[in-house]
């Protein structure tokens, strides 16, 4: 049975080869992307040494990182789950001796994989040629990254599983698919680091699982956060990794006894 979940690693990331252009694509683009920011924010900076505790050069870094990343974690598992469910193919599902949920995790890790491989790897070089993007020297900062960088696309992935589950319950939850990934682009730091809000905002924050996304494992890579303080924004990542692993359980089986198919 493991062997068939890592096959539909293998079998998704194939499937993404195959569109690989668009991805390329992509890479221009958000380079694109990532120039408007860095201009944005170095008109905002002006004469300023440091704003919100950041440097001009960390900024850079930070909105380089943060997007690249986006390019990993990012997945549609949430409208593959509620289309799935609105056109009733989630039943066969039911029947099939592997667990849904998981099948679903494994393909969009075999997503993200090649998203690491060929779109924010290659991107990523692509920026640090064009822009002053300052990467760590250190490998310990590198190899906390990469593990936070992992829960990143964990957490992040929970989020869109939860959100596609509620198509049990709604019928149509497009306008939920839509609002979440504003809200999952704005909360997480990826358009505006999470310092910047106000006060208020940022300490509501610090009791949702959006910065665990973006905000804390760039943080770390900039160097903004260090020593033990590492340790603590990675174990706010593990925490919230295993509490929403309760909601998804707890929808999960309340979904079960409530599907009907539409249209046949």
């Amino acid at each position: 049975m493991n062997s068939a979940y890592l096959d539909l690693i293998r079998i998704r990331f194939l499937m993404m080869l195959a569109y690989r252009v668009n991805y390329y694509s992509g890479i221009v683009i958000y380079t694109i992307n990532i120039g408007a920011y860095y201009f944005l924010w170095e008109a905002i900076f002006g004469e300023q040494k440091v704003l919100a505790g950041f440097t001009l050069a960390q900024m850079t870094t930070y909105v380089a990182v943060s997007w690249m990343a986006r390019a990993f974690y990012f997945n549609n598992l949430d409208r593959e789950i509620a289309n799935e469910i609105r056109d009733g193919s989630v039943a066969v599902q039911f029947i099939r001796p592997y667990n849904y949920l998981f099948v679903k995790l494994m393909q969009g890790f075999g997503e993200g994989l090649f998203r690491l491989l060929l779109f924010m790897g290659p991107g990523l070089a692509i920026v640090c040629l064009i822009f002053p993007v300052k990467l760590p020297t250190d490998p310990g900062v590198w190899g906390i990254y990469v593990v936070m960088l992992l829960f990143s696309f964990l957490i992040n992935t929970q989020i869109n599983m939860l959100v596609g589950l509620f198509a049990f319950f709604v019928e149509n939850n497009e306008g939920m698919l839509r609002m979440k990934r504003v809200v999952v682009d704005l909360f997480s730091g990826v358009i505006v680091p999470i310092s910047f809000f106000p006060g208020w905002l940022a300490v509501t924050m610090k009791w949702l699982p959006f910065q665990a996304i973006t905000y804390l494992p760039s943080s770390v890579f900039t160097g903004r956060t260090a020593g033990d303080d590492v340790l603590r924004v990675f174990g706010i990542q593990l925490i919230w990794f295993v509490v929403l692993i309760i909601p998804i359980a707890w929808v999960w089986r309340q979904a079960r006894s409530r599907l009907f198919v539409q249209g046949g």
